[in-house]
């Protein structure tokens, strides 16, 4: 989420990102941005530099999918676990 006057330049840097491709703008400033990872702690890293580029006012993971990940977790990661707005207790 930008704000719509910031659109273009963060969709630009978005998909300057390793691994990020922006699939999706609409004109109240919502984007739709597909992240490749190779692990779940390389998505948490890349969800992070994505709410580090200048502009954007909200990013949150809606979906993954790891086809080859063969990683099992019984708990979150502590470095997802402290992202701001997840509820860890939610998720067990």
């Amino acid at each position: 989420m930008t704000r719509p006057e910031n659109l273009s330049a963060v969709a630009a840097e978005l998909n300057a990102l390793p691994g990020v491709e922006v699939h999706h703008e609409d004109a109240v400033g919502r984007l739709v941005a597909v992240l490749e990872a190779e692990s779940v702690r390389a998505e948490a890293d890349g969800l992070r530099r994505i709410k580090t580029v200048p502009g954007v006012l909200m990013a949150e993971m809606v979906f993954h999918y790891f086809e080859d990940d063969d990683e099992v977790l019984s708990e979150l990661p502590p470095e997802i676990a402290a992202l701001p707005g997840l509820d860890a207790n939610a998720c067990q």
